[in-house]
């Protein structure tokens, strides 16, 4: 297991991203959260194995119906996450 931190940015917030990233994100089993950022970007962390980064980061993109993602950052991170997908204040 890996641990990784996603900056998104594009029209990510008051769009449901983050609904919909968790709700996604729950039905994958990951572990993680995601939140939003004064900056009006998205931050999302998850503890995860290579192969699933793949799946996690598409869910990344997809967002929901009325979001558009325009970048996504990733970083490594000491962070790791054992509890169920959530979304943080």
């Amino acid at each position: 297991m890996r641990n990784y931190r996603f900056i998104i940015s594009g029209r990510v917030q008051g769009v449901f991203y983050r609904k919909n990233i968790q709700e996604n994100a729950l039905k994958e089993n990951f572990k993680g959260y995601v939140k939003n950022l004064p900056n009006g970007c998205v931050e999302a962390c998850v503890s995860c194995s290579e192969e699933q980064l793949k799946k996690f980061i598409q869910i990344l993109k997809e967002g929901s119906s009325n979001s558009i993602v325009e970048d996504i950052k990733k970083f490594e991170c000491e962070e790791s996450f054992e509890n169920d997908f959530e979304i943080r204040y």
